[in-house]
């Protein structure tokens, strides 16, 4: 029999607890072979409270895994192509603690300033030197994605990148803003829907891509795979950034 769609078995973790939920309504696709119906779960390899967040907006249930790695920069090796590799080693180191048939989700975001890859800030001198380097100008951010199925170990990666120009706060605001703890988990020592700092200024790309997962890419790779949202992801991601994005069509229609 021909293999027809995926089906991503609904499954939703509430503190720590799989639950189970046995709607197969229309948007579930499914994988079928002489007659057996072979659930696929749907994996996101990360421990980041903001791409859990995101990924929620796309309506597939969804556990989550750690995927560590080594993370450093290899030679003569551009930040593009830095961040598909970290994707791409993150969702096979994940895979290697995963039983049965799962698609996992990696994702790994740069800030790029020049061909400075800015990691995140080791302590509040870093910090400082970082949004100080930042400041007035303007940097890249990329997000590499990659989906891997375990079952065929084909896989898909996907890069986002966004121009980002960040205002020119003053030290006082630097000082203040590395007192609250915030720059410290972050690539390039900020977050742009900081709602106390706000270190950006007349934005207009990917938002979802600078807090760390570009969902209009995550969509048109699940796309590729047969797997269609059963969200209008667009609209859930601008409605919970409150943010009116611009480009969401263009990166659906990969056009950019």
């Amino acid at each position: 029999m021909s293999i027809k769609k995926r089906c991503i078995a609904p499954l939703l973790v509430i503190h720590g607890q799989i639950i189970r939920n046995a709607y197969n309504g229309a948007g579930w696709h499914y994988q079928q072979k002489d007659n057996q119906r072979q659930a696929m779960h749907f994996t996101l390899a990360s421990a980041s409270p903001r791409r859990k967040e995101l990924l929620v907006l796309v309506g597939l249930p969804f556990e989550t895994t750690n995927a560590d790695i080594d993370e450093r920069v290899l030679s003569d090796e551009a930040p593009e192509d830095y961040a598909r590799r970290l994707s791409r080693e993150k969702a096979q180191a994940a895979s290697k603690y995963i039983n049965g048939n799962q698609l996992i989700l990696a994702a790994d975001t740069i800030v790029v300033d020049g061909y400075d890859v800015l990691g995140k800030p080791r302590n509040a001198e870093e910090a400082a030197a970082i949004l100080r380097r930042l400041r007035g100008r303007t940097h890249q951010v990329y997000t590499a994605i990659t989906l891997l199925d375990t079952a065929t170990a084909q896989g898909i990666t996907d890069l986002a990148g966004s121009p980002v120009q960040m205002r020119n706060y003053s030290d006082t605001e630097i000082a203040e803003y590395i007192a609250g703890g915030d720059p410290f988990d972050k690539a390039g020592a900020y977050a742009i829907q900081h709602t106390g700092f706000h270190p950006v200024e007349n934005f207009g790309h990917c938002m979802a891509n600078v807090i760390g997962l570009p969902l209009c890419h995550v969509t048109r790779s699940l796309r590729e795979m047969d797997i269609d949202p059963p969200n209008d992801v667009p609209s859930a991601c601008q409605a919970h950034i409150g943010y009116r994005c611009p480009v969401y069509a263009r990166i659906l229609a990969r056009e950019e």
